[in-house]
């Protein structure tokens, strides 16, 4: 077999209740709903013929419950600075209710009072990103929508702020690589509907 290709590839875990509901959801370990489940497993059929040398998963339920369901735990390692950004007071906030008190707020620019901002991510991901630079090898990392984000962000040397412009829906599949040394994204955002009637 050829060695697999140095990449990383992201998985946002599945739908939840509350990702649903577009309620900010950091560490409330909300399960995935019966249509998440069915988006983890429709990944785990798009991921099948991707060979994966190291997985890293979020310790929350969600996103173990994804890769699980995406048939990818085995041997899959929980990196407790995966957990999703902390919400601090806006936790199980919508983006419309907190506005409604605070316009113009924005998570990218002010971050969370009593939580955290986009640097506070970036300084949790920095170190994986700088892990999965030195080992060449495919890794998968399972893991929640805003700080994958800020881990693309990041990747391609940008700060974590630009995480704002990377829209990602449950359970897609990203896949963060390099180009004649250059790191880049290669593919974004593939929730398998892409190209479908919106």
């Amino acid at each position: 077999m050829p060695p697999s290709e140095h990449r990383v590839i992201l998985l946002r875990h599945g739908e939840t209740a509350w990702s649903r509901e577009g309620r900010h959801t950091g560490g409330t370990d909300v399960p995935l709903t019966d249509a998440g489940m069915r988006q983890a497993q429709a990944a785990g059929l798009r991921l099948a013929g991707a060979a994966v040398d190291h997985v890293l998963v979020s310790p929350l339920a969600r996103a173990r419950q994804t890769c699980d369901l995406a048939g990818r735990a085995a041997g899959a390692v929980v990196e407790p600075a995966l957990v999703e950004w902390d919400y601090g007071e806006y936790e199980g906030r919508t983006s419309a209710e907190i506005h409604a008190e605070r316009p113009g707020w924005s998570l990218w620019r002010d971050g969370c009072p009593g939580g955290e901002d986009a640097a506070a991510v970036a300084a949790r991901v920095d170190p994986i990103i700088a892990r999965c630079r030195e080992l060449p090898a495919s890794w998968l990392i399972v893991a929640h929508g805003h700080l994958l984000r800020v881990l693309a962000a990041r990747w391609c040397g940008l700060g974590p702020e630009s995480g704002a412009m990377l829209q990602l829906g449950t359970a897609a599949i990203c896949v963060l690589a390099f180009e004649h040394d250059a790191p880049g994204l290669r593919l974004w955002n593939d929730d398998g509907t892409a190209l479908a009637a919106e």
